[in-house]
C-alpha cells in the first residue's frame, strides 16, 4: 500500500484523459470530476476525440499521473496500452467511473460517484493488483468466461434476462432427472480442453457448460461447469490453457475470437491502481 507522491510544490500533478463516450453520457459527472482534481491537484485536461489520440496523450504524460475518466472499456483500453508499452509498472493508474458500464470499476473497489472517486484520486492510496495476460497480449481484469456471455438487448425489453432465467431452471432440472444430457440441452455444451499448470482439468470426451477463470489471491482461480456433474471442478494456477473448436470468450466488457487454443498466465501484483484508504481488495 503506497501512498500518492506529491509534487516537489505540494500539488499532485495529474494527467487527466477524459473518454469522449463520458462526456456524452455524463456531462454533469464529467464537471464535477475535473472540478474536484482540479482545487487539489496540479492539472492537464485533455479530450482525446478517438482511440489515436487517446494513446497519443497517455504517451505523452511525463511524470504526470494519469488519470481516466470513463467506463470500464475507457479504463480497459488504458491498462491495454500502457501494458503494450510495457509501461503499466511505471506508476499508479487512477479512475473516475463515468458512463453505464462501471461495474468492473466497482469491483476493482473504485467508487462510482464523481466526487467520491475523485477524491480518492486525490487522497487514496496505490494498491497493487492482479492481471491476466493472454499470448496474444491481452490483458484481463476481472472475470475471463468462456464461452462468451450472449449479447443482452438493449435496456428496457428485458428479453434475455427472463429467457436466461427459465434456460437456466429447465437446464437445472433436467439435469436432475435425466442422464445422459438430452441433445437439446447438449447442443449448448462445449468441447474444451483445460489445463491448469499443465495438469489436464477436463478433456474434449466431457462436455463443459463453462468456464471461468478470475485472478485471486496471487493465482488464477479456474471453475469449469460440465454437463456430467451438479458440482464445479475448481482449481488454482499460475497458467490456464484452453483449446478445442472454434470458442469465443468474454474478457471482461470485451468478447474475442473466434480461437482455438489460448493460454492465459497471471501476473500477481502487475500494477497498481488508486483507491480509497478504506478500500479492501476486490479478490482477497
Amino acid at each position: 500500500m503506497l501512498a500518492p507522491e506529491p509534487a516537489e510544490n505540494g500539488a499532485q500533478q495529474l494527467l487527466v484523459v477524459i473518454d469522449p463516450v463520458a462526456g456524452r453520457a455524463d456531462g454533469e459527472s464529467v464537471r464535477i470530476a475535473k472540478d474536484v482534481l482540479s482545487a487539489g491537484a496540479a492539472v492537464k485536461i485533455c479530450f482525446p476525440d478517438g482511440p489515436e489520440e487517446f494513446a497519443r496523450a497517455l504517451a505523452r504524460r511525463g511524470n504526470r499521473r494519469p488519470v481516466v475518466v470513463g467506463d470500464d472499456r475507457a479504463l480497459l483500453r488504458t491498462v491495454s496500452l500502457l501494458h503494450r508499452e510495457r509501461e503499466l509498472a511505471s506508476g499508479a493508474l487512477s479512475v473516475v467511473p463515468v458512463g453505464a458500464a462501471v461495474d468492473l470499476a466497482r469491483s476493482l473497489g473504485v467508487p462510482t460517484g464523481a466526487v467520491a472517486a475523485a477524491r480518492a484520486v486525490l487522497d487514496g492510496v496505490v494498491r497493487r493488483l492482479d492481471l491476466l495476460v493472454d499470448d496474444s497480449d491481452g490483458v484481463v481484469l476481472g472475470d475471463l468466461r468462456i464461452p462468451a456471455l450472449p449479447v443482452l438487448p438493449a435496456p428496457g425489453t428485458g428479453a434475455a434476462p427472463v429467457a436466461a432465467s427459465v434456460w437456466h431452471a429447465c437446464r437445472s432440472l433436467v439435469r436432475t432427472l435425466v442422464r445422459p444430457v438430452p441433445q437439446a440441452l447438449a447442443a449448448h455444451s462445449h468441447r474444451l480442453r483445460v489445463e491448469a499448470d499443465g495438469v489436464v482439468l477436463n478433456d474434449l470426451d466431457e462436455p463443459v457448460e463453462g468456464v471461468t477463470v478470475r485472478s485471486c489471491g496471487g493465482r488464477a482461480e479456474v471453475v469449469i461447469r460440465t454437463c456430467a456433474s451438479p458440482e464445479p471442478v475448481r482449481a488454482k494456477a499460475l497458467s490456464v490453457t484452453v483449446s478445442g473448436a472454434d470458442f469465443r470468450y468474454r474478457a471482461d466488457a470485451r468478447v474475442a475470437g473466434p480461437v482455438r487454443t489460448r493460454t492465459w498466465t497471471l501476473r500477481p501484483d502487475a500494477w497498481e491502481l488508486t483507491l480509497p484508504s478504506g478500500a479492501a481488495r476486490a479478490r482477497p
